[in-house]
């Protein structure tokens, strides 16, 4: 019986280990892939304080290093659902594992949505990135695609017009629906090239494996954008509907938390990018973990 099982060992998740256990309880974090979360797919990442510079995957590692020298518990393993039974609460995973737990915190993150492409899942973290504030700066004056004509596509767009030599937008919808303001900035810049109602076909690569450009069609014609890398933001993808009987989902699929990180289920916390919330980053899912492993550290203490 664990005081705290933590599903999910990214940034929040691997967090609220470190803060359980600086709390003195025993916990269990269960990720599905790897540690560190989706970080993990960024080369260099620079807006994480105390790090001028750091790869997603050494500070995956050197999360998941400091909860286990804390003394958390981490296993590799696919939650499939968590239920109630009397005053705890039953983890189980995918190969019939189950595990007991005092308090549970989800904080299962996200999926980017991609294209499902041949050759696509290769050039993520290299070539295909979904984040302009974690690798905008590797395309300084290079020509990147931007797939995707929504508001988090203009947002991500608007910070690489003055980084990149050409952005490239690509939209399948025969119309932008980004907000018109987000639009207008991005819009207005002398190196922005727009492209809608189109289709990406192909990634094509060279013979070394190296990304060259993006096939797509438009108006029924296929055509080429040459570039040194593509951002996808063609949507999220929470995957919490094996919890909606523990906490409150919204129409998107996240969980809609109470007072910062609280569900209605006594016992049952949420934290980082699977929750309702306006901003995504490192260091947002880490305050959430933290607020998160201390109000679980709260119900403990008043049972």
């Amino acid at each position: 019986m664990y005081d705290m099982i933590v599903v999910g060992g990214g940034p929040a998740g691997l967090t609220a280990a470190i803060y359980g256990r600086r709390n003195m309880k025993t916990v269990l974090v269960i990720e599905k892939s790897v540690f560190g979360g989706q970080i993990v797919n960024s080369p260099k990442v620079e807006n994480i304080p105390g790090f001028e510079s750091i790869s997603g995957d050494e500070f995956g590692d050197k999360l998941l290093e400091q909860a286990m020298g804390q003394g958390a518990e981490a296993t590799i393993e696919n939650v499939v659902g968590v239920e109630k039974k009397d005053d705890f609460f039953v983890v189980k995973t995918e190969d019939g594992s189950a595990y007991e737990g005092k308090t549970v915190i989800l904080s299962t993150g996200t999926t980017h949505r991609t294209l499902g492409l041949p050759g696509e899942e290769d050039l993520i973290g290299s070539a295909i990135s979904f984040c302009a504030v974690c690798d905008g700066d590797f395309y300084r004056d290079k020509t990147v695609v931007m797939v995707g004509g929504g508001n988090s596509a203009f947002v991500e767009s608007a910070l690489l017009v003055g980084i990149v030599k050409k952005l490239i937008i690509l939209q399948d919808l025969p119309m932008f629906t980004a907000d018109q303001k987000l639009q207008d900035q991005v819009l207005g810049s002398g190196n922005v090239e727009t492209h809608v109602g189109t289709k990406v076909l192909q990634y094509v690569t060279d013979e070394s494996g190296k990304l060259t450009g993006v096939l797509y069609e438009e108006n029924g014609e296929q055509k080429t954008a040459v570039c040194d890398g593509v951002f996808l933001a063609i949507g999220l993808v929470p995957e919490n509907s094996a919890f909606a009987e523990l906490a409150e989902i919204d129409g998107r699929g996240y969980f809609v938390p109470e007072n910062v990180c609280d569900t209605k289920t006594p016992g049952v916390f949420v934290a980082g990018d699977c929750c309702s919330k306006t901003l995504r980053q490192v260091t947002t899912a880490c305050s959430d973990g933290a607020y998160a492993a201390i109000h679980a550290c709260d119900y403990l203490n008043q049972r």
